[in-house]
């Protein structure tokens, strides 16, 4: 009898120890976490927590296998160009090392099923998303633009989060132009947006001190005016980056802003 419960334990343990779970903590949570990430933990990561990983994949790969066919070429094989991470974030990390010879073929289906199966969680989800309804509502509160809309993308940073993605396909003379799009449009609006912001409280001490409306005229059509001046900034840089791509990007990246 003590020889049978011998054997199922050592079966359970070598099972558990090919398992996706005890394999994922072998072979990945050395540089990506597995826990749910935390703002405070961000200064520690050296590569992007699982569930971001993972929320960026299903992002823009539908289906199981091709989820896994890209898992599979992706580590043995990681390029930029593949990454569905957005750019700034391979800059900050860079590309994973190919793990040849580290990890199995058999291993890794065992991985990458347990990792399509497993993440991103739905706390993990969640918490994304209300961060980016803050971020937005915190960009709303502070734009200096007389329209804030999705169909009016931020060209900039769309760019800048798909910039080496070898489906965008930028060219180097494209990328070339676009940064002095990019660096004309944030200069620009930088200095625009700190004079607004002056004006803007401004407006809102008057209101409070129970100051008329008409005491504040003068402030109001100069913040008009520069907000009209930032929109037209931002109006020139959509007009500018569209030029420079071709059909092709355009219809790439129209998904994202609208």
């Amino acid at each position: 009898m003590k020889k049978i419960v011998l054997l199922a334990t050592l079966v359970g343990t070598l099972g558990f120890a090919n398992s996706g779970e005890a394999l994922i903590k072998e072979k990945c949570a050395t540089c990506h976490t597995l826990e749910i990430p935390q703002m405070e933990m961000m200064p520690d990561f050296v590569a992007p927590p699982m569930d971001a990983v993972m929320f960026h994949m299903k992002d823009v790969i539908s289906g199981n296998d091709n989820l896994k066919a890209f898992i599979d070429d992706y580590v043995f094989d990681p390029d930029v160009s593949k990454s569905v991470c957005e750019s700034n974030k391979v800059q900050k990390f860079g590309v994973m090392p190919s793990q040849k010879g580290k990890v199995t073929k058999e291993e890794l289906a065992t991985i990458s099923e347990y990792m399509i199966a497993t993440y991103p969680r739905e706390q993990f989800v969640r918490h994304l998303k209300e961060m980016l309804k803050n971020d937005e509502m915190t960009a709303l509160k502070s734009s200096p633009f007389l329209i804030n809309a999705e169909y009016l993308p931020h060209f900039t940073k769309l760019l800048i989060e798909h910039w080496d993605k070898a489906k965008l396909g930028l060219t180097d003379d494209q990328k070339k132009k676009l940064l002095v799009v990019r660096k004309e449009t944030i200069s620009g609006v930088k200095k625009i947006k700190k004079q607004t912001s002056f004006l803007e409280f401004e407006i809102s001490e008057a209101m409070i001190d129970r100051d008329s409306v008409d005491s504040v005229e003068k402030q109001l059509d100069e913040l008009a005016h520069l907000k009209k001046e930032a929109t037209k900034i931002h109006l020139k840089c959509i007009s500018d980056t569209t030029s420079i791509l071709n059909d092709d990007q355009v219809a790439y990246l129209l998904p994202m802003w609208q």
